[in-house]
């Protein structure tokens, strides 16, 4: 991938060339030798070149779960997202489903520039519609591989039109539709099923921005957290490229939780999604010989139950040494770290009873995968996990007995609780901005799956089909937030991605449905804004969210001077960029964005002081007041904030700045050495709006 000034004539010499991108970045992609691409980097008038990795790609309940009505409030509020051009970086549609049927749809709007082309088993002329209304292949290789269903769960979640009688197996039946439901659908495919090229990535996105979508959708990213430099990560230089053009643009945060700094797509231009739980499960309970009961979850689809105590047998590997019927016929297997499905599989075929999978990333069973088993099974969490064990290691003769209501249960659950494998910060780009910005459900969320496809990727002997899977990840989350951005494009289309991206941050939640603050479901205990940013997005807040925090091209490249990015470094984002002249008050953490993050550096002695300015920006009707209120550890840190009260005029888009010292008493007691954090709230309010700003401070 070559980044070149917009007047570089620089061409490829191999004759191999895949992609010219012009609209996001000026460049193209081509395959080079390693000679070739070291010639080309030293050649006037080219940026950069980049070696192109493969990245990994990262409904009925969760619209209503975020409190979105189809008889009052957001939806009708905004048409349901009617018009709204959604775009999606993933691996393809399947135009067939029904959550893209667009019966009552009009045409899209006049001067949407997108299109759909043929493909391999793809007539653009049938398969695209009102709802449908861009799709485009950039998958140069492999062409011919299995159709790959990610794609159409996250578009589907984003902006499915609605379709009853829809679940799986009789699980999570009613009403399926979108966050946005009448919003329109574009697909860019850019992966398969060995992953996503990031040439054809930035190639999707340069297309999208062209094309004239609203907003970008990118489930996809790096396996374990982005590097610390965004000049080297060509589709944080796209998505740039893309925000500049207007486009709000949401990206998962990665499912390599809960170890800290393992975020991707981090750049302070994007929204970054982490994922949480939906208070819904799909409970099996499991009896053990000495009476203890134990609660997983599965979406095993017989209600016939093991009633009759069965045999024990913990596998070490689960493998196919392992998995053999001398050992394990008509035994209920135990197994940790396995492909759940696909090792249901083997245990049935060689004459297994059952499945037991100790899943040791998340605390508690309502924050697992519920999976489609062709056998009787559970998943169970570390504290179900660590009572079985036990009774294994205890008992000479250890039986169990499954109990499968085959029963989907709601709003009996705590929740969100931010799931265990979802990402966590801090940024290795910079600690002192915050992410991921917030969380949306990403757990067990069900949407639109191709007909043809098998439930899992690797269960291909599963016969098994539906139009509806279960899919868990923080790609699940992501689409949410894009379905979300294109409610409030709807009704405020002049809004920078960043006012949009702020709506979002400064109304979200960090309670769950009992009024608790969100659990973290990896580590236990409250969860923290590195796990959860500002917290649950709540859409009918975010419509009207009193004040804004907005932020443009010039506040980003200021942060990446403030970063010590050279003038050729940040010509990569702006071309025509001639040096920094400047860099933010304050450091990174001056960033004009929804959150503080307040480094403290040497012991946090009451020298260490912070000092900090926001600018908001008043988006509501008439005039108002509002108040300051914070929220701190106060034996640790003092804050003041100066003003402590705006008044604002009748106008819109009045702005108003704001000063924020940090002064700390001293590091929290027992922390010398280490890096400690604590955590904390500015919130600006009257009896109209609560505008909600976490705030993280970082001692060491």
């Amino acid at each position: 991938m070559v980044a070149s000034s917009p007047s570089s004539t620089t061409t490829n010499s191999t004759g191999r060339l895949y992609y010219v991108y012009d609209t996001v970045m000026h460049g193209f992609a081509a395959e080079l030798t390693d000679e070739q691409a070291r010639l080309l980097a030293n050649t006037t008038g080219v940026s950069g070149v980049y070696k192109s990795r493969v990245l990994p790609l990262h409904t009925t309940r969760s619209p209503g779960f975020l409190g979105l009505d189809t008889d009052f409030g957001v939806w009708p509020d905004t048409e349901f997202g009617d018009g709204v051009v959604i775009g999606f970086v993933d691996s393809g549609i399947w135009p067939e489903s029904a959550s893209f049927d667009d019966t009552g749809l009009g045409p899209v709007r006049s001067s949407w520039k997108g299109r759909c082309v043929d493909g391999q088993r793809f007539n653009s002329s049938t398969m695209c519609n009102n709802k449908l209304v861009g799709a485009r292949n950039f998958v140069v290789t492999g062409t011919g591989t299995p159709l790959v269903g990610h794609g159409t769960h996250v578009s589907s979640t984003a902006a499915g039109s609605a379709v009853p009688n829809a679940g799986l197996f009789g699980f999570a039946n009613g009403t399926a539709r979108g966050v946005a439901p009448r919003a329109r659908v574009a697909m860019y495919k850019a992966c398969d099923k060995d992953g996503c090229s990031e040439a054809a990535i930035v190639a999707g996105i340069d297309a999208a921005v062209k094309d004239g979508v609203d907003v970008l959708s990118l489930s996809l990213g790096t396996r374990r957290g982005d590097g610390s430099d965004l000049s080297e990560n060509s589709m944080a230089i796209a998505l740039f490229g893309a925000v500049r053009a207007g486009v709000f643009v949401a990206c998962s945060a990665g499912n390599s939780g809960p170890t800290e700094a393992t975020l991707s797509n981090v750049a302070p231009w994007i929204a970054t999604v982490a994922a949480a739980t939906l208070d819904r499960v799909f409970p099996v309970f499991v009896t053990l010989g000495d009476g203890q009961v134990l609660v997983g979850q599965s979406l095993y689809t017989q209600k016939a139950n093991k009633t009759e105590p069965l045999g024990l047998v913990l596998s070490e590997y689960c493998d196919e040494d392992d998995l053999v019927p001398d050992r394990i016929m008509g035994k209920v297997v135990v197994c940790s770290g396995v492909d759940e499905v696909v090792t249901g599989m083997a245990v049935q075929q060689a004459g297994g009873s059952g499945l037991l999978v100790l899943d040791t990333s998340a605390l508690e069973s309502d924050g697992l995968d519920a999976l489609p088993f062709t056998l009787p099974s559970a998943i169970l969490g570390v504290t179900e996990a660590t009572k079985l064990l036990s009774y294994l290691h205890s008992s000479p003769h250890p039986v169990a007995s499954f109990r499968i209501a085959g029963a989907t249960v709601t709003g009996e659950t705590r929740a969100p609780a931010a799931a265990s494998f979802s990402s966590r910060g801090p940024s290795r780009v910079s600690r002192e901005l915050l992410k991921p910005d917030f969380v949306a459900p990403g757990v067990n969320v069900l949407a639109a799956w191709p007909d043809e496809s098998t439930l899992t990727g690797g269960a291909k002997d599963d016969p098994r089909r539906s139009p509806f899977n279960f899919l868990s990840g923080t790609s699940m989350a992501c689409p949410h937030v894009a379905g979300v951005a294109a409610l409030i494009r709807k009704k405020y289309p002049t809004w920078t991605p960043a006012m949009v991206r702020s709506a979002i941050a400064t109304t979200a939640t960090a309670r769950d449905s009992e009024g608790r603050a969100i659990a973290d479901g990896g580590l236990g205990g409250r969860a923290t804004p590195m796990a959860v940013g500002a917290g649950l997005v709540q859409p009918r807040l975010a419509l009207d969210p009193g004040l804004v925090y907005d932020a443009g091209e010039q506040d980003y490249v200021d942060f990446l001077c403030t970063l010590n990015y050279t003038a050729a470094q940040v010509r990569l984002f702006v071309p025509g960029f001639r040096g920094c002249t400047r860099t933010l008050p304050g450091g990174v953490a001056g960033l004009n964005y929804p959150s503080f993050v307040v480094a403290f550096s040497g012991n946090g002695t009451d020298a260490a002081v912070r000092v900090l300015e926001r600018t908001v920006t008043k988006v509501s009707e008439g005039a108002e007041t509002y108040t300051v209120r914070v929220e701190a550890p106060k034996h640790l840190v003092a804050v003041n904030v100066t003003p402590a009260t705006l008044v604002f005029g009748e106008q819109k888009n009045e702005k108003k700045s704001y000063k924020v010292a940090f002064r700390s008493r001293g590091m929290p007691k027992g922390s010398r050495g280490k890096t400690v954090m604590r955590f904390g709230n500015i919130v600006w309010e009257n009896d109209a709006h609560k505008v909600t700003s976490p705030v993280v401070f970082i001692w060491g």
